[in-house]
């Protein structure tokens, strides 16, 4: 009864909140219009993956920046473009049904925990990224099995869990961060150690997806060497990121704002590691973690605030506080910024 009832909040929370955004959106604006402003930013790249390949559209020069990006959302933008022709509808959509199973098994996870399912939805729902769970991005569709996997991995149910995990590692280089996370979980709970095989089943993806990039490049770690060649996002000391960062937030042209995002994030993000350390939530902190010491040593701060949503056991954590007035504190903030960012990403800027 306890899980129908979360599942019955989720799915209002996520619906509720996609319709209203669709109102606040949609008005004045012609549907061709409308799905174009979607298709904005790494949606444009996606597609182009799922449409082309990694070779990009035939007759332009390669981009060398397309194989960062894995292959778990292009394929299942193949695969609704099969009756869905307009791609930027298709990957609305995916993100839709995604986010909705995200958002059930966030809210289940919360109550497993002993939190309120509906605050740890909301929590997620309201925070100023959420923008990137309805668009065309791959963040609703890595939560859709990262979540699940984590719930399952509590429930010391490994096989299910790591096949999950498996799928999320299909979707973003995070979910190498999952699988190291469960196999901190996976010692931390001391289970039988015929069950420690199926850990290495979330790392399989990886080593596919580089060998496929071999066989077409000759390059095992094309996707990591095309953050570089695409962002010129190559690893440096963290001092030298924050200070290449600040210096941009400092300036005055249109991506000045942006950076300044940045930096907020990786506020949040130490705040919420010191967090998670407090409550001695170690697998968590790993997770979370080495995203964030991944992030916090490229070449300058990019795309932190936008991988803070990918920060489920942060909204866990947030579902189990006591004081309720925290969260309205929360909503009242981060719900106007929220539908600000929104705004942002529509009309084009960089948004996370």
């Amino acid at each position: 009864m306890i899980t129908r009832s979360a599942d019955r909040d989720a799915l209002l929370l996520w619906f509720g909140t996609r319709f209203g955004l669709l109102v606040a959106t949609l008005l004045g604006v012609s549907l061709h219009d409308y799905l174009g402003k979607w298709r904005a930013w790494d949606a444009g790249l996606f597609v182009v993956i799922a449409e082309y390949g990694y070779d990009g559209v035939p007759g332009r020069d390669p981009d060398a920046g397309l194989p960062a990006f894995f292959p778990g959302m292009p394929l299942a933008l193949r695969l609704v473009h099969l009756v869905v022709p307009d791609w930027s509808l298709a990957g609305l959509l995916i993100s839709l049904a995604a986010g909705a199973v995200a958002t059930i098994f966030l809210a289940r996870l919360a109550v497993f925990e002993g939190g309120a399912g509906w605050v740890a939805v909301l929590a997620l729902l309201l925070f100023p990224t959420a923008v990137f769970l309805t668009a065309g991005y791959s963040e609703s569709l890595f939560l859709a099995f990262a979540v699940p996997a984590w719930l399952a991995a509590r429930q010391r149910r490994w096989p299910l869990a790591a096949v999950l995990a498996a799928g999320a590692s299909c979707v973003r280089i995070t979910g190498l961060f999952l699988a190291v996370a469960l196999c901190v979980e996976f010692v931390s709970s001391r289970p039988a150690l015929r069950q420690a095989p199926w850990l290495a089943v979330p790392f399989l993806p990886l080593v596919g997806y580089s060998f496929y990039h071999y066989t077409r490049s000759g390059d095992w770690f094309a996707w990591k060497n095309a953050q570089e060649a695409g962002w010129g996002r190559e690893m440096v000391w963290p001092w030298e990121s924050f200070a290449k960062t600040w210096e941009a937030a400092m300036g005055g042209d249109e991506f000045a704002v942006a950076f300044r995002m940045e930096i907020a994030g990786v506020v949040v993000a130490v705040l919420g590691l010191v967090w998670l350390a407090f409550l001695r939530r170690w697998s968590s902190l790993v997770y979370c973690g080495l995203q964030a010491g991944a992030l916090m040593t490229s070449a300058y701060y990019l795309s932190i605030p936008r991988s803070l949503v990918l920060w489920f056991p942060l909204w866990v954590a947030f579902a189990q506080l006591r004081h309720r007035w925290i969260f309205v504190v929360y909503a009242l903030v981060s719900g106007p910024l929220m539908v600000l960012n929104t705004v942002r990403f529509l009309t084009g800027a960089w948004a996370g």
